[in-house]
C-alpha cells in the first residue's frame, strides 16, 4: 500500500499541535476499518476472527483508504458460533480484549476483535499510546480513563486539531463508539455492524456508554504495547 501503515500516520508529538492526518481523514479510516471487520464477521461464509487488530496492521493507499492486513493470528468459525474455543492468549499487548487473557470475563468472540478496534480507534483519536506512564498528569496516563470523563462531564475534548463543529462531531462518534467498544463485558459491546451505524449516524442518537474498564495503570506500569503474547 503506497501510504504504509496507519502507525507512521497517528502519533503525535507533544509539541505538535498540526496533526498529520485531518478528522475527516481519520474518521473515514475508522469507518472503512469498522466496515472491513463487519465483512469478516458478518459477510463471509465463514466468520473470521482476526485477533490482532492495531495500527500496524492497517495499510493504506494512494487514497488513506484503509486495508486490514496480517491474519497470521485469525481464527475461523461458524456464523453461528458465538463463543469460540482458544487454547492460548493471542493478540498484541494494548490491544488485546480482556476475555482473552481472563476467561472468566466471558466467552472469546467476534465482540473481542471489537475491543481491538476501539483501543486502535482511541489512539488515533488521542495521537498517543492510551497508556503513557511519562505523562504530566497522573489522570493522563490512562488516555481512555481522561477522555471518558470529559464525555461523561460533556467537556470540550482538547483534542489537537479540531478546526470546527463537523470536525468536533467526527471526533466525538469517534470517541462514544470507541467506548463502548472496550467495555470489559463483552457482551456490552457493539458489533461492529452497529459500530459502522454509530459513526454514518447522527451525534444527538449517541448514548454515552457506562465507565468501560476495570482500572486505570497506575504510573509504575509501563506499556508493552509492542510485546507479543503466545
Amino acid at each position: 500500500m503506497p501510504n504504509g501503515s496507519l502507525e507512521k500516520f497517528i502519533y503525535e508529538e507533544r509539541s505538535n499541535r498540526v496533526r498529520q492526518l485531518g478528522w475527516p481523514i481519520l474518521h473515514k479510516i475508522s469507518l472503512g476499518i469498522a466496515r472491513g471487520l463487519e465483512y469478516l464477521h458478518r459477510g463471509c461464509n465463514t466468520r473470521i476472527l482476526h485477533f490482532d487488530i492495531k495500527p500496524h496492521n492497517i495499510l493504506l493507499d494512494d487514497n488513506f483508504r484503509p486495508k486490514i492486513s496480517d491474519f497470521g493470528l485469525a481464527k475461523l468459525c461458524m456464523k453461528n458460533e458465538s463463543i469460540v474455543s482458544m487454547l492460548g492468549a493471542r493478540g498484541t499487548i494494548g490491544y488485546t480484549a480482556p476475555e482473552i487473557v481472563c476467561r472468566n470475563l466471558g466467552g472469546v468472540s467476534h465482540k473481542s476483535d471489537a475491543y481491538s478496534y476501539g483501543m486502535m480507534v482511541l489512539e488515533m483519536v488521542g495521537g498517543r499510546k492510551n497508556v503513557d506512564a511519562g505523562a504530566d498528569r497522573t489522570s493522563e496516563i490512562y488516555f481512555p480513563h481522561w477522555l471518558y470523563q470529559r464525555i461523561e462531564l460533556d467537556e470540550d475534548l482538547q483534542l489537537v486539531g479540531i478546526m470546527n463543529e463537523e470536525e468536533n462531531e467526527c471526533a466525538r462518534k469517534m470517541v462514544i463508539a470507541s467506548l463502548w467498544c472496550i467495555q470489559t463485558d463483552p457482551s456490552n459491546r457493539p458489533s461492529m455492524s452497529k459500530v459502522v451505524e454509530m459513526l454514518e449516524g447522527k451525534l444527538d442518537s449517541l448514548e454515552i456508554p457506562p465507565k468501560p474498564y476495570l482500572y486505570s495503570p497506575s504510573r509504575i506500569q509501563v506499556d508493552s504495547s509492542t510485546t507479543e503474547l503466545t
